[in-house]
């Protein structure tokens, strides 16, 4: 279960519609980022349980007091239910696998948690406060730098990590970024789908439909450019099943991330310094789920052309490519890179 020297190294993404952790004992876990309580007694005999993780809390959201605590991937500040919330998510990706944190026999755990590039110091003592109990040693870095670490991208790259809070760049320049070497836009996934209940609801005002189900329509018909095939959805209408066309509205909702993505790209590229701009250029990653945006990197390409052109890739493992990122980190670090946590 443990590292021979009795530790478990552990890297966790944790981000604000999904968390995964990568483990020095070969496991690997992915789970969505919702923790709920039962709302009353009622709920608490029909559901057995004192609190819901995952996919299963989303599916009882109806009986719960239900929390996506991780507000841009970071948790909200103000709500102790929140930082609740983040802990119990994270002992749930523990226990996954193989930890049990009460357990006085269990191994030392060593985290790495990636975090968005531009989190403010308030955000990271919160992350601290959640850790406690579930690790002994910690180590908070920005998402986008796991993923170059993962990758061996250390030199000449840039990462472009597109989340559902946040979208995170860094640029590795054979050392470990700097402020100056990171941006954080606030607009990701969740934008994405807040505009495009916006233009279905001024498009279709009869239709009946949800965040939740938008969003799925989103992850599966996601594209930019021209349309290769159309988004037909079926939903309420007056309580009618009625078959509805959403592709243009899919399209808008998307292109909305191009113009912003576009242009922190090319500001982080411009400060690069003159010699290695090319390179950098034609090392472009994306990651995170909105990388799976149809078409988005060819045209983040096009955005390239204007400053003498460049290559846009996306990482073969979206889903555990932070944790990953973050467990070949955890194994690399040396005891001075760690911080202790105090119970």
């Amino acid at each position: 279960m443990s590292d021979t020297n009795g530790v478990l190294h552990v890297g966790i993404d944790l981000g604000t519609s999904h968390s995964a952790i990568s483990a020095s004992n070969g496991a690997r876990h992915v789970v969505d980022s919702y923790v709920g309580w039962p709302v009353d007694m009622v709920a608490r005999k029909v559901l057995k349980k004192s609190v819901l993780i995952g996919r299963e809390a989303l599916e009882n959201r109806t009986m719960l007091d239900l929390r996506r605590p991780l507000e841009r991937g970071l948790i909200k500040e103000g709500s102790g239910k929140d930082e609740a919330a983040v802990h119990e998510l994270l002992r749930h990706l523990l226990t996954l696998v193989g930890v049990k944190p009460d357990d006085p026999e269990r191994p030392q755990v060593r985290a790495v948690v990636g975090v968005p590039a531009e989190a403010l110091r308030v955000n990271k003592q919160h992350l601290r406060q959640a850790m406690k109990g579930t690790a002994d040693r910690l180590m908070i870095v920005s998402e986008p730098f796991t993923v170059a670490y993962g990758l061996e991208a250390l030199l000449h790259t840039l990462v472009i990590d597109i989340g559902a809070g946040t979208t995170d760049f860094c640029v590795m320049n054979g050392h470990y970024p700097t402020d100056e070497d990171q941006r954080t836009l606030d607009l990701a996934g969740d934008a994405v789908d807040f505009r495009l209940s916006a233009l279905l609801r001024e498009c279709h005002p009869d239709a009946q439909f949800s965040i939740h189900m938008v969003r799925e329509w989103k992850e599966q018909w996601s594209f930019v450019g021209a349309p290769t095939t159309r988004a037909m959805i079926t939903v309420p209408v007056a309580g009618k099943p009625t078959r509805l066309d959403i592709t243009n509205e899919i399209r808008a909702a998307c292109e909305s991330l191009v113009p912003p993505v576009s242009e922190t790209m090319l500001e982080l590229v411009s400060r690069v310094e003159p010699e290695y701009q090319e390179k950098v250029r034609h090392n472009i990653t994306l990651a995170g789920g909105g990388s799976q945006i149809f078409g988005l990197g060819q045209a983040l390409e096009q955005a390239l052309v204007e400053v003498g052109g460049g290559r846009v890739q996306t990482v073969s493992d979206v889903v555990f490519a932070g944790a990953d990122g973050g467990l070949a980190l955890a194994l690399d670090a040396v005891d001075a890179d760690w911080e202790q946590l105090v119970t």
